[in-house]
C-alpha cells in the first residue's frame, strides 16, 4: 500500500493491520475555505493528498493501493484545533477541551490505480468519533504539557500514550480514529474497492490471515 502520510500513528495503525507501506507525504495546501465545515475540510483535503501523491507516481506505483487522511480535533465552542505552536498554545487548547465533548473527525481517500498510475476506483469516507475530556486543573495541564506529549498533536493530546489517556473520560465511536486513522470503516471500503461486494467479510478474512 502507499500511503499518502508521514503521520507515524497511521503508519502503525496499518502495519498492525497487515500492509507494507510505501510511505509517499503528500504536500498540499491545507488552508480551509471560507464556510468550510470540518469535516468538509477534511474530506476535501484527504482527496487532493490522494490526487497529489497519484500524480508524483511518474515511474508508476509500487502498489495498486494508495491511501490519504486528514485528522481534526473540532467542536462548537472552540472551533478547529490544529497542533500547538508552542506550549502556551497547548495549555489554551487543553483548557478549552476540558469538561467538554469534542469531535475528532477523519477524511479518508483510497484509490485503486493502474501500473500506469491511472485511477480504476475510487472510495472516501468521513469518520468522527466524540471525545469527552475530564475536568483538567491548571496543575494537571501543566504536568501534562510538561511531558511534550501534546506539541506535535492535532488538539494538544494523543490518547494513545499513557499521558494522554488519562485525559479522556469517555469516547463514542471508533478508537482508532481519534489516533489518526478509522481502521475498521477503512478495511471495509477497501475490501469494496478490491471488488468484494461484502467488505465486512473481505476485513475479517484478512485480518485472520495477518495474525
Amino acid at each position: 500500500m502507499i500511503l499518502a502520510s508521514q503521520s507515524p500513528r497511521r503508519r502503525q495503525l496499518l502495519e498492525e493491520a497487515g500492509f507494507a507501506l510505501d510511505i509517499r507525504p503528500a504536500d498540499i495546501d491545507e488552508t480551509p475555505k471560507p464556510g468550510e465545515k470540518p469535516t468538509e475540510l477534511v474530506a476535501r483535503l484527504a482527496c487532493q493528498k490522494a490526487e497529489a501523491c497519484r500524480q508524483e507516481l511518474s515511474q508508476g506505483p509500487s502498489d495498486g493501493l494508495l491511501v490519504a487522511a486528514d485528522t481534526i480535533v473540532w467542536s462548537d465552542e472552540v472551533g478547529v484545533l490544529g497542533t500547538p505552536a508552542d506550549a502556551d498554545d497547548a495549555r489554551r487548547m487543553l483548557r478549552g477541551l476540558s469538561d467538554r465533548t469534542h469531535h475528532v473527525s477523519t477524511g479518508a481517500c483510497a484509490l485503486l490505480l493502474s501500473p500506469a498510475a491511472e485511477v480504476l476506483g475510487s472510495a472516501s469516507f468521513v469518520e468522527t468519533t466524540d471525545v469527552r475530556f475530564f475536568e483538567l486543573t491548571d496543575e494537571e495541564i501543566d504536568a501534562y504539557v510538561a511531558t511534550g506529549d501534546p506539541l506535535d498533536k492535532a488538539g494538544s493530546y494523543g490518547i494513545q500514550t499513557p499521558a494522554g489517556r488519562l485525559l479522556v473520560r469517555a469516547i463514542h465511536g471508533d478508537y482508532d480514529n481519534v489516533v489518526g486513522l478509522p481502521i475498521p470503516r477503512l478495511m471495509r471500503e477497501l475490501g469494496r474497492l478490491a471488488g468484494c461486494g461484502d467488505g465486512a467479510l473481505w476485513a475479517l478474512k484478512r485480518a485472520h490471515t495477518t495474525r
